[in-house]
């Protein structure tokens, strides 16, 4: 495949042509299990049954951005919105792995008028479930959104249901001090990557940060390395149940992944993202595969010393121009209890304006608003962007690229028990292709 000659035609793959097609007949099976965690108010929703034609002046707000820098940005965009608008948002945020585990609940019962959600398959499954709101007016009202987000964002009926507000690269990120007084080189292969851990170990380093505690950060591992080893097709294949995880393509990935274990930091399963991310900043691990919000927890003065490579050459046949770019945004529920204040709200943070507060206040994600000034971009951000433009494929990530009772149910403990005892891989891929058959008939 040719590299995309526009940001428009980079959109444009964002969205696997191999699940588009796909019947959502199903909701997320272990979520009914968690459905206690509601009443607690874990991710409780502001929202009611009845919607519109109020006149309240306000509107809730169901947000994941539970770190305090993203949290931050978040209160900057919503404050733009009120004073804009005179209404008045009600945040309830919520954890980030909370949120996400209980989303199923969460959208059948009272959610808030308005939520945080990501594109991709996930979208296109709630939307499927008539468990979002049509957002096709709401789209008329946008400018600055390129066809391809507009596509990113279309559910299989042909409506939208998400409005776009940022998205993201996975790769290598290492601090660019800590290489230079080591001599260190951005490896291109498997085998020079291997070379430099081996080197960074001599050095006292930790080679590459690692932490799964929250149960989505492996899935990123597991993504490059299928896209390195099998290619993107095969990958978007795997994740729509097109393809056996017991065939040898599948165990060669983890086989692979089992030989760079032991270069990863040790105890994962009891570490979060942002412990990892900070062993980085501590100097502490020469590498951490992750997102561009790795950003987020390195100070200010730190963030010149940030960079990355994509994950380096497998296969020469298959390349390193495929990489996992996220989209995150806003959908609306069903019935909101203030549909008309929902939608104004969806329409600004959807703006260029504020994509310009997200630009001026948040170094780890890169806006989707084409109007925005991005002129204030970090050094980092402007690389990140030339990264995904120059990328041939693009995924969501697994959690977003596949079901999502199968990712949170199956893949999420199939891969801690890989983390934690490797060795039986045809054990490990059995357990997976039985469960997923069981999920992709149902």
């Amino acid at each position: 495949m040719s590299r995309p000659r526009s940001q428009a035609e980079y959109l444009a793959r964002l969205v696997p042509p191999s699940v588009a097609g796909l019947r959502r007949r199903s909701l997320l099976a272990g979520a009914a299990g968690s459905g206690a965690l509601l009443g607690t108010g874990l991710l409780a929703g502001c929202g009611g049954d009845d919607s519109g034609g109020s006149g309240s002046k306000t509107v809730s707000l169901g947000s994941n951005q539970s770190d305090p820098k993203p949290k931050e940005v978040i209160a900057k965009v919503v404050d733009g919105f009120q004073t804009s608008s005179g209404l008045q948002v009600s945040v309830n945020t919520v954890d980030h792995n909370t949120y996400q585990e209980n989303i199923n609940n969460y959208l059948q019962g009272k959610p808030d008028d308005v939520f945080m959600w990501f594109a991709g398959y996930r979208m296109r499954f709630f939307a499927g479930r008539g468990l979002a709101g049509d957002l096709s007016d709401v789209w008329g009202k946008l400018s600055g959104m390129s066809d391809a987000f507009k596509k990113a964002s279309t559910g299989d009926d042909g409506k939208q249901y998400l409005v776009p507000s940022s998205y993201y690269p996975w790769a290598l990120f290492y601090r660019k001090s800590v290489w230079q007084q080591n001599g260190y080189q951005v490896p291109k292969t498997l085998d020079e990557l291997t070379a430099l851990s081996a080197e960074m170990k001599k050095d006292g380093l930790v080679p590459i940060a690692f932490a799964d505690k929250d149960g989505w950060p492996a899935m990123g591992t597991f993504d490059i390395l299928n896209l390195r080893i099998n290619g993107y097709q095969f990958h978007v294949d795997l994740m729509a149940g097109k393809e056996a995880w017991t065939s040898d393509k599948v165990k060669k990935v983890f086989d692979t992944w089992r030989g760079l274990l032991p270069l990863h930091q040790p105890d994962s399963l009891g570490r979060t993202w942002q412990e990892a991310a900070q062993s980085l900043q501590q100097k502490k691990s020469g590498m951490y595969l992750l997102g561009l919000f790795v950003a987020q927890q390195f100070n200010n003065d730190e963030q010149d010393d940030l960079d990355f490579f994509t994950f380096p050459e497998i296969d020469p046949s298959i390349g390193a121009k495929a990489l996992d770019a996220p989209i995150d945004g806003y959908m609306m529920a069903r019935r909101p209890k203030e549909e008309a204040n929902a939608k104004k709200l969806l329409e600004y943070v959807g703006s260029k304006a504020a994509a310009d507060i997200t630009v001026k206040n948040d170094p780890s994600t890169l806006v989707a608003n084409g109007e925005a000034d991005t002129s204030g971009y970090t050094a980092l951000q402007k690389k990140a962007a030339e990264l995904v433009g120059s990328a041939t494929e693009i995924a969501q990530f697994l959690d977003r690229d596949t079901r999502p009772d199968f990712a949170s149910t199956v893949m999420i403990p199939a891969l801690q028990q890989f983390i934690k005892d490797p060795t039986d891989i045809d054990g490990l891929t059995n357990s997976i292709e039985n469960q997923k058959k069981s999920i992709f008939t149902d």
